[in-house]
């Protein structure tokens, strides 16, 4: 297979649940690198990726990023800056690192003083997932049509951006560009108060009658699927952004509560004007989802 001029020689993925093996299965199948390695605390699903032919080799950190010209950080945020310190020692000369991370503020405050000189970081944030995890739930697809925010700082290298920008789309990603404050100011919005919310109202379904759940519809399915998302890895992405979670958290109660009020007091032409309000907002966005919207 030809690769492409977002090809790299050497893939290094470091972390491999479903993200880092969605990347392994998408540049394989598109032909980004010509090798790709991968490490992991799970050694079982290494295992596997190198006897399906996911990935050539599985190792060590220091053993997987020796001589690779593109570093995917696909682990926890917080796990992020060991990885990276346990990596430095063993990185090739203009060796590019990004990551996955669904917050964007603390890996590009804290990654790029921990590497060697003349090795980059350049932060990045795949829109994609699904509630299922672990590697082998990965998919090819998975990044196919999906927006990816890349966020360099004002010392990244043109070239650095543009090898990371190149990368992500060749896994079929449409790639924009943001400051780290503006992305973890806008995901908040549309991605982690959602989150949020799904996985408050799937907790307060113990107070529902027994037997509720055999007349949930699709509807409920589509609100709830996200709120199946692992607990330990929401749970640091929702700390982590914890700051811009605050307005549209203290918007979402306030809208709440006057829709409640509504209902409460039988004032039908308030909610009406409540919910055609939140109808407008909603189509005036241009979304994916939107666009779905647009041709049910």
């Amino acid at each position: 297979m030809t690769r492409s001029s977002a090809s790299c020689d050497r893939l290094a993925i470091l972390g491999f649940g479903l993200l880092g093996g969605s990347v392994a299965r998408a540049a394989r199948e598109r032909g980004l690198a010509g090798e790709i390695a991968a490490a992991s605390r799970s050694q079982e699903p290494l295992r596997e990726a190198v006897r399906t032919g996911m990935i050539d080799r599985a190792g060590t950190v220091a053993e997987v990023v020796d001589g690779a010209d593109l570093i995917v950080l696909a682990s926890p945020i917080e796990a992020m800056p060991a990885l990276v310190q346990e990596a430095a020692p063993h990185l090739a000369p203009g060796a590019l690192l990004t990551d996955l991370g669904s917050v964007k503020i603390p890996p590009c405050r804290d990654l790029p003083g921990l590497l060697p000189a003349g090795r980059h970081f350049v932060g990045a944030h795949p829109m994609a997932g699904r509630h299922e995890k672990g590697a082998s739930h990965a998919r090819s697809d998975l990044f196919e049509g999906a927006s990816c925010v890349v966020t360099p700082s004002d010392a990244t290298p043109p070239e650095a951006k543009s090898r990371v920008s190149d990368f992500w789309e060749g896994l079929g990603c449409n790639v924009v560009e943001r400051s780290p404050e503006e992305h973890d100011e806008q995901v908040a919005w549309v991605s982690h108060l959602p989150h949020l919310v799904a996985f408050a109202f799937a907790a307060g379904l113990s107070d529902a009658p027994a037997g509720t759940a055999a007349l949930a519809g699709p509807g409920f399915a589509d609100f709830t699927r996200i709120a199946g998302g692992e607990a330990g890895l929401w749970s640091g992405i929702l700390s982590a952004n914890r700051d811009f979670l605050r307005v549209p958290l203290e918007s979402f109660r306030r809208c709440l509560d006057e829709l409640a009020e509504a209902i409460e007091s039988r004032d039908c032409e308030r909610q009406e004007r409540l919910l055609d309000s939140a109808r407008a907002i909603l189509g005036g966005i241009d979304s994916p989802g939107s666009r779905e919207r647009a041709q049910v």
